[in-house]
């Protein structure tokens, strides 16, 4: 399990201010936690942190001398500076089921050649004791064809012991559909051939 280390955030420094000295702010909130904690934690930990965890992953957070078994809540990004603002995290109870969610991603959608590969979603809900938490599902695509499609219900977590979906087991993952330009070019031939037809 990965290790991130934050310290206690005073509230009194502007987060604009503790960003531009290197640090994402956060906060950590459970059922044993009057409130919640505010964090504040170096950006390139939290970088470093991100290149194998995600929203949903599980990791063991040190803050001022005590260690809080935690799961990455949010993450909210600023995309025009292409950097992370605030990270929450979510104290996990023994015992005690939160609600989570697990990745997407997708194998070997390279070996697609034909149709485009339409991902409708980005995450599946569900709520799941500490121990059965899973940060991600993957899917491998390279032997989809154009009309196929992958259910949640088909997906292994939609049978995991201990896994209760929140995401609609119906609900369409991925799928391979026509090209569109196909279409577009198929119609206008049909247009011109009519056309053709009328001054004939």
């Amino acid at each position: 399990m990965n290790t991130l280390k934050a310290e206690t955030r005073d509230m009194s420094v502007k987060a604009k201010k503790l960003r531009r000295e290197g640090y994402v702010t956060g906060n950590v909130f459970g059922r044993e936690i009057e409130g919640s904690i505010p964090l504040k934690i170096c950006a390139r930990d939290v970088e470093r942190l991100l290149k194998t965890c995600n929203k949903g992953s599980r990791l063991m957070l040190e803050a001022d001398g005590k260690n809080y078994n935690v799961l990455i809540k949010e993450i909210d990004y600023d995309s025009m500076k292409n950097q992370v603002t605030e990270i929450d995290f979510q104290a996990l109870v023994s015992g005690e089921k939160v609600h989570s969610v697990a990745e997407i991603v997708l194998l070997n959608h390279e070996k697609i050649i034909e149709g485009i590969l339409q991902q409708r979603l980005a995450e599946i809900a569900f709520q799941a004791l500490p121990d059965a938490l899973v940060d991600k599902v993957e899917i491998d695509v390279g032997d989809m064809k154009i009309g196929d499609a992958v259910l949640v219900k088909d997906l292994p977590i939609a049978s995991a012991e201990g896994i209760e979906l929140t995401t609609d087991p119906e609900a369409i993952v991925v799928a391979v559909t026509r090209a569109h330009n196909v279409a577009v070019e198929e119609t206008e031939e049909t247009e011109e051939a009519a056309e053709g037809t009328q001054e004939a």
